[in-house]
């Protein structure tokens, strides 16, 4: 069939999928990024408030997918704006989707061919990953829950313990002072956190799958919480140990960190390779859930079976992860692709939310 909503998922999983989802390439890139924009040491506070944003557009996707239960976005946007303009809406989503899997493995291959795989093509390593993504996804949302709540726990305990570990480069004295430059730093710095919190969107689909689509907010918080604290912790401490200009000079900052320390008498004194697995499995993650978020839109679009449409996208998921000639130009693909969110998943469903109130398109009574 071309709905698996009778794959029902936890809230417990639905939180899992929405932290894995936003802990993507965040925590590699995210002290550069972020410190680049708003070259002070403000940047945390940029990050709570962008945390908080996402939390309010989030809740806005889930208060709007609970007007119709049992069905995705892509089931019930033409029952809002019609059927030209909500199948136009539902194929921007399925190229969002698509495009930011692009992303996710190519940051996935880059980060691998640079530390792990060196002088290996970088069509093979985006090409591995894909097939394995595929193999995932044939499965349906509860392999990839399952799958998700293996991976979620592993990551948070590896990352806390390779922070704790390099705490003794940390100097308070770098993240001073605070609100030196006022507090226009802190707003430059909203657009770059937006781009890590990606991931809230996926919730135009799970609350079809939830077996408690009312518990829809409560999984959202949560589940947006964790990647939130995690953020704060990461740049606290990369900031703290490297500064802001040494930050900014380097790629990917939170490795480096990583790596500039190594703990004698210990059976392993590098932990870089630790992480690096581990966030290769995270942004793996993220990509499997899009690659199946843009499988299961276009399925349900078209209403059609989603395996055939699965191994179809595969070739354009690998013709646009392969576009980027540089880091750079990845970077300002991942720069264009949180700007879209801003706009599709942000004030879009704000408008749609409006627009059901307004007019009570599929309001759902508690007395029902």
């Amino acid at each position: 069939m071309f709905t698996r909503t009778d794959d029902k998922i936890t809230t417990t999983q639905t939180v899992v999928i929405i932290s894995c989802f936003m802990l993507g390439s965040g925590v590699l890139t995210l002290p550069r990024t972020l410190t680049e924009r708003v070259k002070t040491v403000d940047g945390w506070i940029s990050l709570i408030l962008g945390g908080l944003i996402i939390m309010l557009a989030g809740i806005c996707i889930v208060k709007l997918c609970q007007k119709f239960p049992g069905k995705t976005m892509f089931q019930f946007l033409k029952e809002i704006v019609g059927s030209w303009i909500g199948s136009c809406m539902c194929l921007l989503m399925v190229m969002y989707f698509v495009c930011l899997s692009a992303f996710e493995i190519r940051v996935m291959a880059e980060v691998t061919m640079l530390y792990l795989l060196e002088g290996t093509p970088m069509w093979a390593i985006v090409m591995s990953f894909m097939w394995i993504g595929l193999y995932l996804i044939t499965g349906g949302i509860n392999s990839i829950a399952r799958l998700f709540e293996i991976i979620l726990p592993i990551t948070i305990v590896v990352l806390l313990i390779c922070l704790l570990l390099s705490s003794r480069l940390f100097d308070i004295d770098n993240l001073r002072p605070v609100l030196g430059e006022g507090i226009f730093p802190v707003i430059r710095g909203l657009k770059s956190t937006l781009l890590v919190f990606i991931g809230f969107e996926i919730m135009i689909i799970l609350p079809a799958f939830m077996q408690y689509p009312k518990k829809g907010v409560k999984a959202l918080i949560i589940g947006t919480s964790i990647p939130l604290v995690l953020y704060l912790i990461t740049f606290i401490m990369v900031v703290g140990a490297m500064t802001v200009d040494g930050v900014v000079r380097s790629t990917w900052p939170t490795l480096d960190l990583i790596r500039s320390f190594e703990i004698t008498g210990l059976l392993f004194e590098r932990f870089e390779f630790f992480l690096l697995v581990i966030w290769i499995m995270q942004i793996f993650s993220t990509y499997t859930i899009c690659f199946y978020a843009a499988s299961l839109g276009l399925a349900q679009l078209s209403k059609k079976n989603i395996r055939p449409i699965m191994y179809g996208l595969l070739p354009f998921i690998f013709i646009v992860a392969l576009l980027p000639k540089n880091m750079n130009e990845l970077f300002d693909f991942g720069d264009f692709i949180g700007t879209v969110t801003i706009y599709l998943f942000g004030l879009f469903p704000v408008l749609l939310l409006l627009i059901t109130t307004i007019f009570r398109i599929g309001a759902v009574k508690e007395d029902e």
